[in-house]
């Protein structure tokens, strides 16, 4: 079970918002970075939340940065849309990257990229809103754009497609402090074979509890709590290890 800590960034700064919208800078993502990786974070989601919208990564500077200091896996996202971009994003070091925004404007884009990659590498990264009860919509451009594909059927045929891992990002919970979209996290853990991450909404530890207690997800990223300082790792593993989860000790 793995702690993850998730950054946004914009224009090179670390940003948080609320339902993906009214973002608020914070600082330095690699000082964030650097610190949770000192403190037991198992791994970092780096994610460019305006890329989509220039049709382009940004992140390049901040990863060779990051891994010049941080030795656990990291994954980027946003605007990676073809063989090249991911080149380049792994040339940079990071170890994962993650699809959202071109994967539905090209579905082959996930096969190729695993092809050429290793699914291992390859993270679907979606973001749902809830439709109805036990329905939910997959939404792109870091939110804003809906496209009304059903989140757990493009789960099931993304995951068959090469997808190695998926990143689920509630819209609606995120940075809500609220908990996460348990319903959501559970049907698509019930529908795929490979690893899933829950994001959004993370506001206790006992919704971490709560999220690996109630489905078989691997992972859950957190952010708000983590940048803020609400929580530490210490504090957050601590408490999962009393409740009997199998988290890596540091």
């Amino acid at each position: 079970m793995r702690i993850i800590a998730r950054l946004d960034i914009k224009n090179n700064n670390l940003i948080k918002g609320i339902n993906l919208e009214g973002l608020r800078v914070l600082g330095d993502p690699n000082k964030f970075a650097l610190n949770y990786y000192e403190n037991g974070i198992d791994e970092i989601i780096f994610m460019d939340v305006v890329a989509s919208l220039y049709s382009r990564n940004n992140l390049t500077n901040i990863i060779n940065l990051a891994t010049k200091n941080i030795f656990i896996p990291i994954t980027v996202g946003g605007g990676i849309r073809s063989i090249k971009d991911a080149e380049k994003i792994f040339s940079s070091g990071a170890d994962k990257i993650a699809i959202n925004t071109a994967a539905v404007e090209n579905p082959k884009i996930i096969e190729k990229l695993s092809r050429r990659f290793g699914s291992q590498s390859i993270v679907l990264s979606i973001e749902a809103k809830k439709i109805n009860n036990k329905k939910w919509e997959i939404f792109t451009h870091n939110g804003r754009q809906e496209t009304n594909i059903d989140v757990i059927e493009w789960s099931k045929r993304m995951s068959e497609n090469g997808a190695g891992e998926i990143l689920i990002t509630s819209v609606d919970m995120e940075g809500t402090r609220k908990g996460f979209d348990f319903d959501l996290i559970s049907e698509v853990t019930n529908t795929v074979k490979v690893p899933v991450i829950a994001s959004g909404g993370f506001g206790h530890p006992e919704h971490m509890v709560k999220a690996f207690n109630d489905s078989s997800v691997n992972a859950i990223a957190i952010a708000d709590a983590l940048h803020f300082k609400r929580y530490s790792i210490k504090d957050i593993k601590k408490f999962g290890l009393e409740k009997k989860l199998k988290l890596r000790i540091f």
